[in-house]
Parts: structure tokens; sequence; C-alpha cells
């Protein structure tokens, strides 16, 4: 079956919001005297926070509860101001341009909301070269459910079998899986300790990577 349409993940694909995020947390954890291990916290990452729950583990750690009225803005503009000067990660441009000229469709599917993950794609002024995007907002349950990838596939009326997943996180791969979509891992500095075992291929960076690589990952599998 031929690749027919690329589908990427948003947060630490294609711009690397999870490092500020973390280290934001970390900030909050180191306040009241505790750490947070990447180890831990990955169990959140690509997903919400059912798979780890950062409030309620500070907390347990604790004893007590965290006035997070007063944490969480500051939490959350330390990490705002931080990605608001990030550029896309290595390859993204060059995939993406590629993809557009040879009229290969792109998908975001992000378990973030829609207003964080179209607002970073306007100002970053790539939000032309997807056809669609399905957010948190558009399904019932987050990765690592399939329902995004599904819709994604759905978007431009391929077969999830027909589309390549482009994906950090592990909740990521094994909606992957789960959607029955082929799916490539980047694992970024927070998610590089996984096992991305199912994935058809891991590379470090999608930096230098071609169309026709991302065919041919897709073949070796189809």
């Amino acid at each position: 079956m031929p690749l027919n349409a690329l589908i990427f993940d948003f947060d630490g694909l294609i711009l690397d919001t999870e490092v500020p995020i973390y280290e934001a947390w970390v900030s909050n954890y180191r306040a009241h005297g505790k750490e947070l291990p990447i180890e831990i916290y990955s169990g959140c990452v690509g997903s919400d926070f059912n798979g780890f729950d950062p409030k309620a583990h500070l907390e347990s750690l604790l004893g007590s509860r965290v006035d997070w009225d007063r944490w969480d803005p500051l939490r959350e503009r330390e990490a705002h101001e931080r990605t608001a000067a990030m550029n896309p990660l290595p390859g993204i441009i060059p995939i993406l341009k590629e993809a557009m000229e040879q009229g290969m469709p792109c998908v975001v599917a992000s378990s973030s909301p829609r207003s964080w993950v179209e607002g970073h794609l306007s100002r970053l002024e790539l939000m032309s070269y997807f056809f669609a995007t399905r957010c948190l907002d558009d399904v019932k349950a987050p990765k690592p459910s399939p329902e995004l990838f599904l819709a994604a596939a759905a978007a431009v009326n391929e077969s999830p079998e027909s589309c390549l997943v482009l994906e950090d996180s592990l909740n990521g791969l094994n909606a992957a899986i789960a959607a029955g979509t082929p799916c490539l891992a980047v694992p970024n500095q927070i998610t590089e300790h996984l096992d991305f075992t199912g994935a058809v291929s891991q590379l470090k960076s999608l930096e230098s990577v071609n169309l026709g690589q991302l065919r041919e990952i897709h073949t070796e599998v189809s």
C-alpha cells in the first residue's frame, strides 16, 4: 500500500514545547522542595494528565494541598513565554514543503487543545501546509486512544494503513498502533529514555529526512 498522507503530532514533534512545559513543572516542584524526574513525568507526554497527574503527585509527596490558584499562572506563564519564542524543530519545514509540492496531504493530530495547536501553527506561518488539524476538542479521549489518528486519516479520506504517523511520545505510538497506522518515532529530550518497540522506525531527528525516505519507511511495513 502506498503512502498517501502524513499525520504529525504537534508538541515535541513540530515544536519542542515539551521541554519548557516540563521545566516549568520542575520549577513548581523545586519551589516546594521536591524533584520531578523525567521518567515519572513522561507518563503524561502526548496525552493528558490521566497518565500522570503532576499536581496529585506533588501533593502526595508533600502530604498536603498546594495552592494551585497561585502556582498555575506562574507555571503557565513561564512555559508560554519560552514556547512563544520557539521555531519548528529541524526537518519539519522541508518535509512540509516537499509534501505540498508533491500533493501529499498533511494533518496534525494532537492531544492538545485546538487553540494551542493552531495558535502556534499560525504564529509560525505553517497552517497552510496542513489539510486539517484534529485536536483534543474533536475527540472523546486523547492518545493513547486511537481516535485522533482515525479522525486524521478520515479528514483526508484515507485508510489508516495508507498514512504514516510521526510521533515523539509513547502515548502517541500506542495510539497509532491501536489505529492500525504505521508510526515513525522521533523522540525528544523528554521521551528519549522510553522504549518505542512497535514503531516502524526510530530517528533521532527529522533533519535532512525527505519524503522519499518516509515512503521507504512506510513501504517496508505495508
